[in-house]
């Protein structure tokens, strides 16, 4: 799925967010990207999502160049940051809506899923309410729920889960089950240690934007 050769990202002549990045990701497979704030696991999300370019080295995903890759024909893939991105002045259901007609849906369809979002997750209390005015936990599970409309072949979800209560934490983690089907990689970005092992099956350690074999107990 994912091969990454001898990667860097420099933002200054002396500051490299991440070193040298050699890794390689099956598909199907649930990674977790574990360290502290800074060191390296969203640059490299950003990088996989094309939010970033690398200054150098070679990104494959799916066997074809990132620079070439393209989300809207090669793969579907579902990427939820740290900041939710929304529409903020209008409504989740109109949210939901633009999302749905952006991916080729007609009016027909888009109602149906919609509707039937709404009732899966209890959406009715908000489903008229501006983005704006929901919580930060609120637009994640948003975020996530945005995501069931389709079926993924990438799923990457960057440090969510700081700072979140346990009712959204809850919630979250079985949006996240749910969305990944047996061809649906996972890569989660967290610096919590039981997050990595509650939803993935490898974890990959990162420090000062390198990959690093353990992170000190202290870290």
């Amino acid at each position: 799925m994912i091969k990454a050769k001898n990667l860097f990202l420099r933002y200054t002549r002396e500051f490299y967010a991440l070193y040298n990045i050699n890794l390689d990701i099956e598909d199907g497979e649930s990674v977790a990207f574990v360290g502290e704030d800074e060191s390296g696991k969203t640059s490299l999300l950003r990088i996989f999502a094309k939010l970033e370019k690398a200054t150098k080295g070679e990104l494959f995903i799916k066997d074809i160049p990132i620079d070439k890759l393209s989300y809207k024909t090669d793969l579907q893939a579902g990427y939820v940051p740290a900041s939710p991105v929304f529409l903020e002045k209008k409504s989740v259901y109109e949210n939901f809506k633009f999302a749905l007609k952006n991916w080729g849906l007609n009016d027909s369809e888009i109602e149906s899923k919609i509707n039937q979002v709404i009732i899966d997750y209890s959406l009715e209390k908000i489903k008229d309410t501006k983005i704006k005015d929901l919580s930060l936990d609120e637009k994640y599970i948003l975020s996530l729920i945005r995501l069931t409309f389709r079926e993924l072949d990438l799923l990457m979800i960057d440090n969510i889960f700081d700072g979140v209560n346990e009712a959204t934490y809850e919630v979250a983690l079985n949006i996240i089950k749910t969305l990944k089907k047996k061809k649906t990689t996972l890569i989660v970005a967290t610096t919590k240690e039981e997050i990595a092992k509650k939803l993935c099956k490898r974890k990959i350690y990162f420090k000062y934007g390198s990959i690093v074999d353990k992170l000190d107990e202290n870290d």
